[in-house]
């Protein structure tokens, strides 16, 4: 939610939607009745749009924008109502809204209408084009019959509770780790085919022709025969060839594990930080005590 005081950053200037997109530009601020705080913002869509309502409870000011958490479609999309002359939303139509954007409706009014709260019996909200400070704005809900009166800024501030203090907060960074999928590792055997040389020593058989001379020795032998014939001798010859055989025989077991490594990563993120400035008249001086050390 926006302070009032943020209110004039907000009028004319862009609003976008929760995907960065540009709905429009903020027109009017409406007051909550009961508490003075912005309820509504109004966006004007398109150089001859209508305005749409928004809720600007859950908004927040980025650098020179406003920020809604509701998609664009979903804003030009909400019901128009009627303001009247005082440029008041009743409570009717500030339930429309609340229906159509899914908010607690009942929730709403009875916060809004606890006995002590300043507008306790109020009728709506009240719209404001101008600077912060001026009638309060869109009104949650109620069934009194009149609005709440308008408030003046400085008099109360909504982040604390003694009129001459507030509280500064800030945004912090908190890391933390998530474990995802980043791939996966298969194991597939295949077959190829490949050519291996390997030298083996053979034997194969020759003939020599050996003449001998007729000896007392091989005489007998020599003349067994007739003395004038053909004839024929034959002799085998033998050789060694390689054979290839092949068997198939474990050479080594393959398995995937996974180890665990650990590594530093540098984050970067933004986060926001309120700042409180002291604004005096020249003639007045301003002494600041840090009670952080006390």
């Amino acid at each position: 939610m926006i302070a009032k005081e943020q209110i004039p950053t907000v009028l004319d200037h862009p609003v976008y939607d929760t995907e960065g997109q540009k709905i429009g530009d903020a027109k009017s601020v409406y007051l909550d009745d009961a508490t003075g705080r912005p309820e509504w913002v109004t966006v004007k869509t398109g150089l001859f749009g209508s305005e749409s309502f928004v809720p600007i409870k859950d908004a927040s000011v980025v650098h020179d924008h406003l920020e809604v958490p509701y998609p664009k479609d979903r804003v030009k999309g909400a019901p128009d109502v009627d303001v009247d002359d005082r440029g008041h939303l009743d409570q009717r139509e500030e339930q429309r809204l609340y229906e159509y954007y899914g908010l607690a409706w009942d929730d709403a009014w009875h916060r809004a209408n606890q006995p002590g709260e300043e507008g306790w019996a109020h009728g709506g909200t009240t719209g404001t084009t101008g600077t912060a400070g001026t009638a309060g704005m869109a009104g949650t809900s109620g069934y009194g019959d009149e609005a709440g009166t308008a408030g003046t800024a400085g008099t109360r501030d909504d982040l604390g509770t003694a009129p001459d203090a507030m509280t500064r907060s800030e945004e912090q960074m908190h890391v933390g780790t998530e474990e995802v999928e980043t791939g996966r590792v298969r194991l597939r055997k295949y077959v190829v085919t490949e050519e291996v040389q390997q030298t083996v020593p053979v034997r194969h058989e020759e003939v020599r022709v050996v003449r001998e001379p007729i000896t007392e020795a091989n005489r007998d032998e020599a003349l067994s025969g007739p003395e004038i014939a053909e004839a024929e001798h034959e002799v085998t010859l033998h050789e060694e060839r390689p054979v290839v055989e092949t068997r198939a025989v474990p050479v080594e077991r393959v398995r995937l594990e996974t180890d665990e490594v650990a590594e530093e990563q540098t984050v970067t993120g933004e986060v926001r930080k309120e700042r409180i400035e002291v604004e005096a008249d020249d003639t007045i001086v301003a002494r600041e005590d840090d009670e952080r050390g006390m």
